[in-house]
């Protein structure tokens, strides 16, 4: 482990799984609320999606992240004004976090039942 990684590391008082989730959560967190309100369209979707995965991409123990925006709350390009906000309805997102041993899935989709546009933890593996 480098010096910086061991420093930090120190500083958590937690299992490396219990940190590994922390991570997912603190990436998602970072998705959510940097993104909901960019304006989006048919012609920027793509671009917007690749954006937030690169940007996520570069923090710490991200090991993959794949974003999809719902594109059928897009209103076909009339005008200028003819775009629409992005909202957490729209975001499906999968992230990867690894530390050391420990595989941290984690994903946020529209839960309809719930309304809300849900981040959670769908599989952690210790890949001893």
């Amino acid at each position: 482990m480098k010096e910086r990684e061991h420093k930090a590391a120190d500083m958590f008082k937690c299992t490396v799984r219990e940190r590994a989730m922390f991570e997912a959560g603190i990436k998602m967190g970072t998705i959510y609320h940097q993104f909901v309100g960019m304006p989006v369209d048919q012609t920027s979707v793509d671009i917007l999606e690749r954006s937030i995965e690169k940007s996520v991409v570069v923090q710490p123990y991200v090991e993959d992240v794949k974003v999809h925006i719902d594109g059928s709350h897009f209103r076909p390009k009339n005008d200028e004004y003819s775009y629409v906000s992005l909202t957490g309805n729209m975001l499906d997102v999968r992230l990867v976090i690894r530390i050391e041993n420990i595989r941290v899935v984690a994903e946020m989709r529209y839960d309809k039942d719930l309304k809300y546009p849900l981040m959670y933890i769908s599989d952690v593996r210790d890949l001893d």
